[in-house]
């Protein structure tokens, strides 16, 4: 049976990391984004509490791959993005 190609992406604050692997089919969520090696480079990452998505969309970590997926590691948000607007638009009169 081939093997999945996906991506698994992570935006820090200061870095970002993509990374490519190889997975065999029927791997999850999870299991892909442990593979990766990103939970090491970014310690920040608390699967049990940030959301994640394949391909901009919300997915659980158990959910199962497809080839070319690219899943996405979510950071909370720093402010609100009604209240950044609203400190933008203060911050022009």
């Amino acid at each position: 049976m081939a093997r999945l190609r996906v991506e698994v992406v992570y935006a820090g604050l200061l870095c970002q990391g993509t990374f490519l692997v190889e997975l065999e089919p029927g791997t999850t969520v999870r299991a892909a984004i442990e593979a990766s090696g990103l939970l090491a480079r970014f310690p920040e990452i608390d699967l049990a509490s940030q959301k994640v998505g394949i391909h901009g969309k919300l997915t659980a970590l158990d959910a199962l791959l497809a080839d070319g997926d690219r899943i996405e590691i979510y950071r909370p948000l720093v402010i609100d993005p009604k209240e950044a607007r609203r400190r933008r638009v203060i911050g022009r009169r």
